[in-house]
């Protein structure tokens, strides 16, 4: 260990309890900044000041603070924030929380070093989200479709599978736009935050499959590794994002898995400091912190690269109105829901379509992006979905015996629809094939009962479709 790195080395260290570690006299020190703790054993760990109170310092230790006393324990400051190197050598590898190497690989060579706080960015050079991104999944790509630049997050449940849905969109999606476009533009930055070993196995075996890994960076932050790495990883992952999106013109694509974890810290890191508690124990300010990370993602004005963020969080008791779920609703254009209905009945993705939403639809689908009857076809779906849904409560009611046959054709819909709309399996679709079988789907009703799409278009689309 070389001290000449570090601008001051502080031997005032007051106490220490838990995680945390409080030095007094501290000078050259920043908030969030990333210092190095000698212990008295000479082990060098990493820490974070996590407040600043005159000149008192609170570092809540990376690695715990067992075997550190407040005689022997110093603090190095090298007076600057915590920082991620970063270059186009990231794509292909696999990193942990803070970044390091755990690919068995050679060790990354930067290009240049970023903030992990990201570059602040003018909101008047913030370009509107738009242009298609195909993710291969009907019920997204067909219905609450996903837009370059946006934020829509995906509300799991804990047993659902919101983390496979979530690599198989990183695996499979793909970008539609311009000429100037190519596979090669496309990148995903997948942040695996606090997962067990079993979770984490899973995100390695998935991304090493075929030529995966190839555009992909994946961070994989563990369960059982300190509170504080969990904060710092999706902040890893979107510097490295932005980096590719803004200095190299890629589109990246950035999945953060499970931000529920993520919230978990920040919880865990408030009550350390003993700060008052808001909602449920979290901070009062996990509004702000949530949207310091979704607010990241976007397009900026004169810049072909993209960023869109594909955030992935577990509903505690499939409580849509938990201070997790309810606090991103508010930041994020969207979301899609999970259902553990369609999941006992094994459709899979079991997404929820009536709940879901994609704020920003409108901007990527239409001629020129999708197809041109992409929107009045998704509205079609969506009403006769809807009524069929009406229709199943109804019964429980009043019995089978009472529905007309339009009734009867509607509920068939709905039951057509989940199974083989929704439930497509591993298959891959494009949105042609998406659109294609919605008219299949349709294809059993007159005309005239398709009202939420254009008159010549139903011409042109309808009598081409087979029952």
């Amino acid at each position: 260990m070389t001290r000449q790195l570090y601008t001051t080395e502080h031997r005032t260290v007051a106490y220490v309890s838990g995680p945390l570690l409080v030095a007094e006299h501290a000078d050259q020190v920043a908030f969030d900044e990333i210092v190095d703790i000698v212990t008295p054993a000479g082990e060098l760990r990493r820490g974070q000041v996590l407040e600043i109170e005159g000149d008192r310092m609170v570092v809540q230790v990376l690695g715990g603070t067992r075997g550190l006393d407040v005689t022997s324990t110093a603090v190095l400051v090298r007076a600057r924030s915590a920082q991620l190197a970063v270059g186009r050598d990231l794509v292909g590898r696999v990193l942990d929380g803070m970044g390091r190497p755990i690919d068995n690989g050679p060790p990354v060579l930067p290009t240049a070093l970023r903030d992990l706080n990201g570059a602040p960015v003018n909101p008047v050079a913030r370009a509107y989200p738009a242009e298609f991104i195909e993710t291969g999944i009907s019920a997204i790509d067909g219905l609450h479709t996903l837009v370059r630049g946006q934020k829509l997050p995906i509300f799991s449940g804990y047993g659902l599978p919101g983390l496979e849905l979530a690599t198989r969109i990183a695996h499979s999606a793909r970008v539609r736009g311009s000429e100037d476009d190519s596979e090669d533009d496309f990148v995903v930055v997948f942040a695996a935050i606090g997962v067990t070993d079993r979770e984490a196995a899973f995100v390695r075996a998935r991304f090493t499959e075929g030529a995966a890994l190839e555009r992909s960076l994946v961070f994989v932050n563990r369960a059982d590794e300190p509170a504080a790495e969990r904060l710092i990883c999706p902040r890893a992952a979107l510097t490295a994002a932005e980096y590719l999106a803004f200095e190299l013109d890629l589109h990246v694509l950035v999945v953060l898995v499970d931000m529920t974890n993520y919230c978990e810290a920040l919880r865990e890191a408030a009550a350390a400091r003993d700060e008052v508690p808001g909602r449920r124990g979290y901070p009062g300010y996990m509004y702000s912190d949530l949207a310091s990370l979704f607010e990241r993602a976007g397009r900026i004005r004169g810049r072909r690269g993209t960023v869109t963020h594909l955030p992935v969080l577990s509903m505690p008791d499939d409580d849509v109105t938990h201070p997790i779920p309810d606090i991103t609703g508010y930041i994020t254009e969207g979301q899609i829901v999970l259902s553990r209905e369609l999941d006992r009945r094994e459709i899979s993705p079991p997404i929820d379509v009536l709940p879901s939403l994609s704020r920003l639809m409108n901007a990527g689908i239409g001629a020129g992006h999708t197809r041109e009857d992409h929107r009045g076809v998704a509205d079609q779906l969506a009403t006769f979905l809807g009524r069929g849904q009406e229709l199943r409560r109804l019964i429980s009611i009043v019995g089978k015996q009472a529905l007309s046959d339009d009734d009867r054709r509607i509920l068939a819909f709905a039951e057509d629809f989940e199974r083989r709309f929704v439930g497509q399996s591993q298959r891959r679709r494009s949105i042609e094939e998406t659109l294609d079988l919605a008219w299949n789907l349709l294809a059993p009703f007159p005309p005239t009962e398709l009202r939420r799409i254009k008159p010549e278009l139903v011409e042109r689309h309808h009598r081409s479709s087979s029952p």
